[in-house]
């Protein structure tokens, strides 16, 4: 697998993953919204995608692109805050990858490429009575990342409950090894 910056041509494959966790987040795929959120996060060279390695391409930046996504995440930053808090705005991880390594993957190479320290990584994830908390292992996968649950947010947009969890990155959690990641749905 390969981690890598997202192009404009791996947005068919971030539909892809939407369609797959649409029963959790609500519609995705066919919104004007998120095809925006989407293509702006791709043109600020903020989307990571994890594509599996093809044996009839070398294993250059632009390796994969194109290609069925294993996943992908949209990451932002909030630089008015001091510390900076840096937001997982969305990372899905494919139905044929999950619990495979490509959520931490994602997220090991989203905290390489933009968190420094001090500052807080922040992610709005299942509420704890949501059915895709269990099923996508979501808020475990966070907690393994070492986020700790904080304070209750607004419904999604299918109604299901939300809960914010935060990060204080005070130690690299690049370099340390019980770092795991998400492989729900939006985050």
């Amino acid at each position: 697998m390969m981690v890598r910056l997202a192009e404009e041509r791996d947005f068919p494959g971030f539909l892809g993953l939407a369609g797959q966790v649409e029963h959790w987040f609500g519609p995705m795929v066919e919104e004007a919204g998120f095809h925006d959120a989407v293509r702006e996060h791709i043109r600020r060279g903020a989307a990571l995608v994890a594509v599996a390695p093809d044996p009839d391409t070398d294993a250059s930046p632009g390796a994969g692109a194109g290609a069925e996504l294993l996943g992908g995440l949209l990451f932002g930053t909030d630089t008015e805050t001091d510390p900076p808090v840096h937001h997982v705005h969305w990372l899905v991880v494919s139905r044929q990858a999950r619990a495979g390594g490509v959520g931490r993957a994602l997220m090991r190479d989203a905290m390489r490429r933009w968190v420094r320290e001090p500052a807080d990584v922040e992610v709005v994830t299942f509420g704890a009575d949501h059915p895709g908390a269990t099923e996508s292992g979501a808020r475990v996968f966070y907690e393994r990342l070492g986020f700790t649950p904080a304070e209750t947010v607004a419904p999604g947009p299918e109604g299901g409950s939300r809960q914010l969890f935060r990060l204080a990155a005070r130690v690299r959690p690049a370099h340390r090894e019980h770092v795991t990641t998400y492989t729900g749905g939006p985050a």
